[in-house]
């Protein structure tokens, strides 16, 4: 059976990231991007597909393990009958080549310790060719090359087409491996030292984390938060990756397997507002740079994700060699769901530069025209049905939430020239769609008889993002039909006090067989609705709740499991973790950023 993802921890290096799990094993790694080939893909397979364990020889998972205070350092421990011992893992901040850096050290006794590295390129399928020089295993297979070392050396040998090392530590000693990535066409790249890259990771992540500015309840939660968003972005860029990983599953063993390493396009609003909120402008800027970046072109091409770099081709295929995450079919690379018409991003688009605006980022000359041609162009194709915020793989339809979201994208831009005459822009215009959009959202998107509003318009069935409403303010949170929506959405939903996003079983909504678990941001959702609507006590009690399911280093993954008491979907998920901090800003520090 493999691990639970619950029980992987996140090292990464802002421009790809690891996942380790508690017996020290690295399972996924894709070099040198997030969305690169992994070189370790034991996570959607077994150990054939490539890991990388340090332990002590014969141990099972560690004893205890933690990040250490503000940083994105792991520590792992083993008790053993002879002794006990520590990994500390780590990705140092890279110049040009990638490294991971695990330096074992004895703390008691004298320990045995085991390192097994199966290196296997492009995501499992590729056995490299290894070879011993200056003191190096060096793997190479086509464009990749990677090279390992130990410092100081130890014994190591070749076996069973992997790399294996055995040593003993006592008390004060410690063995340092560094595992380096670069094109195989390249000369090897400079040698890092693994003592002083792991004093600097240190004090670069505290430096960072010095720029906090919440102090309420659950603050190690809500930084832990900040510092995996921190993670996800691909710093040459500012682009913020939904996941590290692709294909963990939404229910295991079915077929909702999807690619999260892009940058999404719906996530731009609520990424600003926790940045800004708790003090990182400078994040928030280069977010809203990618933005930028990424939509420039024409507005009618607006794609719901782009890649890393603002990439548009994320064509979608197949990885047939690798069984799934427990048996979970099919492992999928790239996203069809990166053409859908998904009119909600418009709305996001225009609500995040409104955000930068309000909270001072510095303009951009040609952010206002950009939002005046999206304007026009979702003028044109805002009666259209669509795929909605998740993506479904079933027909179009008119997701109310969708066209809240084009209201939004009016209602941002009269308030602009309303509150800034100097603007150019056809106001009585944008003030006409945005009454239009109103008008009919209420009249058919809302259930009387019910009192809430529904997916989609003649639809019975409810949507979580249903509770965004009051927060966008598109009604205000004790209109009576905001009220209802929170009860039915409660109700309906539901599951064990958690959220599902939608009825996905039962119904064609969404054109996928099986269902999935609670949606974990969707519980955050309900938790800001309660808030707005007075019902403080409730969401702080479910806040509780929320806080207490990441897992023993604070990580979240996209949904979970109430009865099974587990994480599901991709892992960490960073729509999870900007749930925590935008509730925990909303309940305890002030509301969201501008």
């Amino acid at each position: 059976m493999p691990h639970p993802i619950e029980d992987y921890a996140l090292i990464g290096d802002h421009q790809t990231a690891a996942l380790i799990s508690r017996d020290g094993s690295v399972d996924w790694l894709c070099l040198p991007r997030f969305d690169s080939g992994a070189c370790f893909a034991a996570l959607l397979g077994d150990e054939e597909n490539g890991h990388w364990r340090i332990a002590p020889e014969g141990a099972g998972p560690c004893t205890r393990r933690a990040y250490r205070s503000d940083s994105l350092v792991l520590d792992s421990e083993w008790d053993t009958d002879d002794g006990s011992v520590r990994v500390t893992d780590f990705m140092p901040q890279r110049d040009r080549a990638p490294d991971v850096v695990r330096i074992v050290e004895g703390l008691k006794g004298r320990v045995t310790v085991r390192s097994t590295l199966r290196l296997r390129f492009d995501y499992g399928s590729v056995v490299p060719w290894m070879r011993r020089t200056d003191n190096h295993r060096v793997a190479v297979a086509g464009p990749d090359s990677v090279w390992l070392r130990s410092e100081p050396p130890v014994h190591t040998w070749g076996q069973d087409f992997g790399t294996h090392s055995e040593f003993t530590v006592e008390q004060g000693e410690q063995v340092a491996f560094v595992l380096t990535w670069h094109p195989s066409h390249e000369p090897r790249p400079a040698l890092v030292d693994p003592h002083d890259s792991l004093r600097d990771s240190l004090a670069d992540w505290r430096a960072w984390a010095a720029h906090c500015r919440y102090d309420g309840p659950h603050r190690d939660a809500v930084m832990r938060s900040l510092i995996t968003l921190k993670a996800l972005t691909y710093a040459p860029t500012g682009g913020i990756v939904a996941a590290p990983t692709t294909s963990l599953p939404e229910e295991v063993g079915g077929v909702r397997n999807w690619d999260y390493r892009y940058c999404w396009l719906r996530d731009a609003t609520l990424t600003l507002g926790a940045l800004l909120s708790a003090g990182y402008s400078e994040e928030a800027e280069a977010w809203r740079d990618w933005l930028l970046r990424a939509v420039a072109g024409n507005p009618d091409d607006l794609q719901i994700m782009y890649g890393l770099a603002g990439e548009r081709r994320l064509p979608e295929y197949e990885l047939p060699w690798l069984p799934g995450y427990a048996g979970s079919a099919p492992v999928r690379i790239g996203n069809d769901a990166a053409h859908q018409l998904q009119l909600d991003v418009y709305g996001e688009v225009v609500d995040s530069l409104a955000l930068a605006h309000r909270s001072g980022l510095p303009t951009r000359p040609h952010a206002w025209n950009l939002q005046l041609r999206l304007l026009k162009s979702l003028q044109e194709k805002w009666r259209e049905p669509d795929r909605g915020l998740w993506e479904v793989r079933g027909p179009r339809r008119h997701f109310v939430y969708s066209k809240v979201m084009v209201w939004v994208a009016a209602d941002r831009t009269v308030r602009a020239l309303e509150e800034e005459p100097g603007l150019r822009g056809e106001t009585a215009r944008w003030r006409k769609l945005r009454d239009e959009v109103h008008q009919e959202v209420c009249e058919r998107g809302y259930d009387a008889e019910r009192n809430t509003f529904t997916q989609f318009y003649g639809s019975a069935e409810l949507d979580a993002a249903l509770l965004l409403i009051p927060r966008v303010g598109f009604l205000p949170p004790d209109d009576p039909r905001v009220l209802g929506t929170i009860e039915a959405v409660r109700d309906e939903l539901g599951h064990h006090g958690l959220l599902r996003r939608y009825t996905a079983d039962g119904t064609d909504v969404d054109g996928l067989p099986g269902r999935e678990g609670t949606f974990l941001v969707c519980s955050f959702w309900l938790a800001d609705a309660l808030q707005l609507s007075g019902r403080t006590r409730e969401a702080r009690e479910l806040f509780e709740r929320l806080v207490g399911l990441g897992n023993d280093v604070g990580l979240l993954a996209e949904e979970y499991d109430p009865v099974a008491r587990r994480q599901l979907g991709n892992f960490p998920q960073a729509f999870s973790h900007i749930g925590l901090v935008g509730t925990a800003l909303a309940l305890f520090g002030g509301g969201a950023g501008g």
